[in-house]
């Protein structure tokens, strides 16, 4: 048996892989090691950015393996830290992810995609909530979908199970770009990269307004704000990298972050 999650580290980005032939569905143990991966993720301070991607070219992730609720999985069961896939539930996580849809995205692996921060497809990814099929409820979908597209093209995914084509999810805004499969995982690499080379201590403070702000008014989040009542935001006005920022623009050179 080989490992499930396979990763791959290159300086400051780490590549995270579903690997489980013959689908790369998620079963209680995987979601586990995908929580755990990311939670270190999270808390490694020599990482930045990570990508989280298929094995294959046919199957991002279907979600929920429905031959091991068969064998025993309970689907309440225990998923580990940051709940179903590892991420979607992940607390202060303040660091860009970066979806690379490789094929079939659908049930929890569309709400793994949607935990990410942008999402790339190959032309033939396809993506669904086909969990209404089945008499279940796609939970975190119904609650992320109609904050990121129409909601009534998420009420239509959500009510009727139907599939996208990457091109109509692209069109309704909720996948960033569409490559040629041979190519996605170099533009995944390259926006990876991109990320990794700018300020930490500022993605960190957009993720949290972001995550925050749903739940808030716009001036109850701006109080925040200007009152450094967010961590992220605090400790980014008190560094040595907004310091750094000012310099290198009034110098005209590249800045050198340092994410203190």
């Amino acid at each position: 048996m080989t490992e499930p999650i396979r990763t791959r580290r290159e300086n400051a980005v780490l590549e995270v892989t579903i690997d489980r032939p013959k689908a790369n569905a998620v079963d209680l143990a995987t979601s586990r090691i995908m929580g755990e991966i990311f939670a270190n993720f999270r808390d490694d301070d020599t990482l930045r950015v990570a990508i989280i991607t298929g094995a294959g070219q046919k199957f991002f992730c279907p979600g929920w393996d429905l031959k091991a609720a068969a064998d025993g999985d309970a689907v309440d069961g225990d998923y580990g830290v940051g709940g179903f896939g590892g991420l979607q539930e992940l607390r202060d996580l303040n660091k860009p992810v970066i979806a690379a849809i490789n094929g079939i995205c659908c049930g929890g692996g569309l709400e793994i995609a949607l935990s990410a921060d942008l999402i790339l497809a190959a032309e033939h990814a396809t993506f669904a909530l086909p969990e209404i099929r089945s008499g279940t409820v796609a939970d975190a979908a119904s609650i992320k979908l109609p904050k990121r597209i129409p909601y009534h093209i998420a009420m239509d995914m959500l009510l009727t199970g139907r599939w996208l084509d990457a091109e109509e999810a692209h069109r309704w805004g909720f996948v960033n770009e569409i490559l040629a499969p041979d190519a996605l995982m170099e533009r995944a690499w390259a926006l990876a990269r991109l990320l990794e080379s700018g300020p930490p201590l500022v993605y960190a403070a957009i993720k949290e307004i972001v995550r925050d702000a749903e739940g808030r008014d716009f001036q109850s989040t701006m109080n925040k704000i200007t009152k450094r009542q967010y961590r992220t935001v605090d400790v980014l006005y008190g560094s040595e990298d907004q310091i750094e920022g000012a310099r290198a623009f009034a110098e005209k050179r590249d800045p050198v972050w340092k994410g203190r």
